[in-house]
């Protein structure tokens, strides 16, 4: 079994320290060259391991002045919610979900994309089947919050106004919406929630560290007759938002 990097033990030790309270907020870190010595690793070592918990938010570098212990950045709320009615009172979370919501997102289109064989089986396909996939990054604050992957069977939209999600009369509105505005009814929306790690192209987008912990969710979009219409990949970075489901009850 590979050896965990020694910058990533650093890091883990590092982080534990801290989080115990050895070194109060605002307070400065000993030197790079005293860490070195004391766990027996070089400098660049030690930098390293600053640096992952700076894209932590545990610290933060200040020029010509040294490495300081910051308040940890707020996780921002991503609340996946079946069913949500207007409350004289507010929920606990809800403020903070308010601030949670991506405010911007930028995306990109391909038609006549062959379906790849997994892709091909959650659309309940042939594999090679021409889809429109699209690629989303989302903005919360300002910060990327979210990466997806969406894929939709052409032998449904091609034809119609809203083949481009992010096109046409109804781009943005959504899949129910669009695909409601031709005649197809939804009903049912599956969602497999995984811990993963994050790929280099992940962490690029969404500026965090390759291997750092996302969520991925595997979603999937059914007509009334029990026919995918779309199924997308997300990915959410575990240390900018936390994710809750959120269950409306049915009464008798």
């Amino acid at each position: 079994m590979p050896r965990e990097a020694p910058y990533l033990a650093v890091a883990d030790v590092l982080r534990a320290r801290i989080l115990a309270g050895e070194w109060e907020i605002g307070e400065r870190l000993p030197s790079r060259a005293r860490l070195a010595v004391e766990y027996g690793v070089g400098r660049n070592v030690i930098q390293r391991a600053m640096d992952r918990l700076i894209i932590e938010g545990l610290l933060e570098g200040r020029a010509g002045s040294g490495t300081y212990v910051r308040r940890p950045r707020e996780r921002l709320r991503l609340i996946r919610s079946r069913h949500r009615e207007r409350r004289e009172s507010s929920l606990p979370w809800q403020d903070r979900s308010e601030r949670g919501k991506a405010d911007a997102w930028d995306s990109h289109s391909q038609v006549r994309v062959p379906a790849p064989e997994p892709i091909a089986e959650r659309l309940a396909i042939s594999p090679g089947d021409l889809c429109v996939c699209t690629h989303y990054e989302f903005l919360a604050d300002g910060q990327p919050v979210q990466l997806s992957e969406s894929w939709e069977p052409m032998a449904i939209t091609d034809g119609t106004p809203i083949v481009l999600p992010e096109m046409g009369p109804l781009a943005g509105k959504g899949v129910v919406e669009r695909m409601r505005s031709i005649g197809v009814a939804i009903s049912t929306v599956v969602e497999v929630p995984r811990p993963a790690r994050a790929t280099q192209v992940q962490a690029n987008l969404l500026g965090i560290s390759l291997g750092d912990l996302v969520l991925q969710i595997e979603r999937t979009i059914f007509d009334t007759d029990g026919r995918p219409v779309e199924t997308a990949d997300m990915v959410i970075p575990d240390m900018r938002r936390e994710v809750v489901y959120e269950f409306g009850v049915d009464h008798p």
